[in-house]
């Protein structure tokens, strides 16, 4: 497309407007971008973002496995991170990867390089960028447990080398404002017996496979474990498993994760989680939390004739 009715500067990857979302997410739902840009690198993306609009909302995504568009799309830039984003590269015991580097390659990489400590990351379905805004964390490991620092680009276009501690990483967040985009990360790593490191690996993937709905539309883990409990174990004892809204359902084989049975609206899926949040609440006075990043607006609401 041509970027210059919204005064945006040449890019040299891809910027496009009104692009559909719902087929680039997990759970196949939600509007259009109304701009939509792959960077070529870092500097192309830092190009676009110095001259952009303020006014003009910035969301960072890369396979979007844990995001829900809503129905109304999102009224701003969508920039999606691969190709030279998505490098891995190994130094010594420091494995340095993209943000649009899929975490399950991440850990492949470690594995060939004899590393050990990021093999809980074979079991998350996700990018370093949002393993590290989010904490992300699976099989008895957090990406904070290895982070060293990570690079990121501000909304104004200007960068930052933040150190573990500076991200202010949580419980599955961080202090990163939300159109801060992470480029790459560092893990600090050990050397392991690569046999141990693959077994591990092939444990991970057996459970999830064993446990998790797998080769279906699910934005996986919908809620935030509270302290001390299991959302999945409240979910099920609110008589939640296999609860269906429109097109939407709650798994019947793992009750933390939202299944889009086919064709369902992202409205359909958001309503069914708040849903299971009132029974919870209603059994065991516990508000669950989102774990799944809801994004966009709803829908114009349509008028009766």
């Amino acid at each position: 497309m041509s970027a210059r009715p919204l005064g945006l500067p040449p890019v040299r990857g891809s910027l496009r407007e009104d692009v559909v979302l719902a087929p680039l997410t997990w759970l196949r739902a939600g509007g259009p971008a109304r701009l939509f840009f792959q960077p070529a690198d870092r500097e192309d993306l830092q190009t676009l973002l110095s001259r952009l609009d303020p006014a003009i909302p910035v969301l960072p995504v890369g396979v979007a496995s844990n995001l829900l568009v809503r129905d109304g799309g999102i009224d701003g830039l969508v920039v999606r991170l691969a190709g030279a984003l998505a490098a891995i590269a190994v130094e010594g015991t420091t494995v340095v990867a993209g943000a649009g580097a899929l975490d399950q390659n991440v850990a492949r990489a470690a594995l060939r390089a004899g590393l050990s400590g990021l093999e809980f990351m074979i079991g998350i379905p996700g990018t370093i960028g949002g393993a590290v805004r989010m904490n992300a964390g699976a099989f008895g490991g957090e990406t904070g447990d290895r982070l060293l620092w990570a690079e990121v680009l501000w909304r104004d276009g200007s960068f930052a080398h933040l150190s573990r501690d500076e991200l202010g990483l949580t419980y599955r967040g961080s202090a990163l404002p939300a159109d801060a985009i992470v480029l790459r990360a560092a893990f600090a790593l050990a050397p392991g017996d690569p046999h141990r490191i693959r077994a591990r690996m092939e444990t991970i993937r057996a459970e999830r496979e064993a446990s998790q709905p797998l080769r279906v539309a699910t934005g996986g883990s919908t809620f935030k474990n509270p302290p001390g409990q299991r959302a999945w174990q409240l979910i099920d004892a609110a008589g939640c498993r296999g609860l269906r809204h429109g097109r939407a359902m709650v798994s019947e084989k793992h009750c933390n994760f939202l299944v889009n049975t086919g064709g369902a609206t992202a409205a359909e899926i958001e309503e069914l989680g708040e849903e299971v949040r009132r029974r919870v609440l209603a059994r065991t006075g516990i508000l669950l939390e989102w774990e799944i990043h809801r994004v966009g607006r709803a829908a114009a609401a349509e008028v009766m004739p």
